[in-house]
């Protein structure tokens, strides 16, 4: 009857510790769960972000392209301007 005794504690200690030990698997993966969630969370909206900023981005390529162009046209009438003043001028 005594070695039953004896044999029953480390029976329930071991138990016990794999209850400890489930229990913090369980944890762990409830933690983990929601550091994913977040994560998941945190990379749509930098998406979302980065989406913006590349429509930004093209929209500020597409002005300055167009201001460049403008650029040019009104350079060249000045330009042309300019050679009818001179040709005033000289004659």
């Amino acid at each position: 009857m005594a070695l039953l005794d004896t044999a029953t504690p480390p029976e329930t200690d071991a138990l016990g510790q794999l209850e400890e030990r489930i229990q913090r698997a369980v944890a762990l993966v409830t933690r983990l769960r929601q550091e994913k969630e977040e994560a998941l969370k945190e990379l749509a909206e930098t998406q979302a972000a980065w989406e913006e900023s590349q429509a930004a981005n093209t929209k500020l390529s597409e002005e300055l392209s167009a201001l460049q162009t403008e650029r040019q046209q009104v350079r060249a009438r000045l330009e042309k301007l300019l050679s009818h003043i001179d040709t005033l001028g000289t004659a």
